[in-house]
C-alpha cells in the first residue's frame, strides 16, 4: 500500500531554514497532487501546502506564504518543502500525503500518511 515517508526535520533557530522531503518507494508520485500538513501539540492538523501533479501549480496556507516553497522532482520521485525564515510557531510534526487526484483543488481522498518528521524552531 502507498505510504509516504517524510524526512529532513530537525532543530533550528528562528530565522533558519529546513528542507523537508517526501518520498514513496515503489510508487510513482507524479500522478498525484501532494500535500504537506503539520500538527503542533494541542492543535488540529492543518494544511501547509500542496502541489498539483499536472501543472505544478501550488498553494499555501496564509501563515507560510512567502516563506515556504513546495516543489517536486519527478525524476527523483520526491516532493520537497523548503522552509525559510522559520518561526517558533512553525514547530510541529510535518506530514505529507497523496491526494487521489492530480489537482489540489476540490475534494479527494488523502492517502499514504507517513510517520511525519519533527520540526522544532527554538532559540
Amino acid at each position: 500500500q502507498l505510504q509516504l515517508v517524510e524526512s529532513g526535520g530537525g532543530l533550528v533557530q528562528p530565522g533558519g531554514s529546513l528542507r523537508l522531503s517526501c518520498a514513496a518507494p515503489g510508487f510513482t508520485l507524479d500522478s498525484f497532487a501532494i500535500g504537506w500538513f503539520r500538527q503542533a501539540p494541542g492543535k488540529e492538523r492543518e494544511g501547509v501546502s500542496c502541489i498539483s501533479a499536472s501543472t505544478g501549480s501550488t498553494n499555501y496556507a496564509e501563515s507560510v506564504k512567502g516563506r515556504f516553497t513546495i516543489s517536486r522532482d519527478n525524476a527523483k520521485n520526491t516532493v520537497y518543502l523548503q522552509m525559510n525564515s522559520l518561526k517558533p510557531e512553525d514547530s510541529a510534526i510535518y506530514y505529507c500525503a497523496a491526494r487521489l487526484a492530480r489537482y489540489c483543488l476540490g475534494d479527494a481522498p488523502t492517502v499514504g500518511w507517513g510517520q511525519g518528521t519533527q520540526v522544532t524552531v527554538s532559540s
